[in-house]
């Protein structure tokens, strides 16, 4: 099953590419093509980085296993 970063990441190399192509045949240099295509594959590496990140966990501190066993006594 394909999440969300599976997806970004079949992206990349599509926007990068297939935008480059695009640009190029639409009468865009390839210096021009180049940067304006690898500038949409940085947005979505942004946007899977820092917008939709990804999070280790939901569960809090107090419902972990660590949090229910009663702390050590040096006396």
């Amino acid at each position: 099953m394909t999440n969300y970063y599976d997806i970004v990441l079949g992206l990349i190399p599509v926007a990068l590419l297939g935008l480059t192509a695009l640009l190029t045949t639409a009468g865009l240099g390839l210096t021009t093509a180049v940067p304006l295509a690898a500038s949409v594959s940085v947005a979505l590496i942004g946007h899977a980085m820092f917008v939709n990140g990804p999070v280790d966990s939901t569960e809090t501190p107090q419902q972990s296993s660590r949090s229910q066993v009663a702390p050590v006594n040096a006396d």
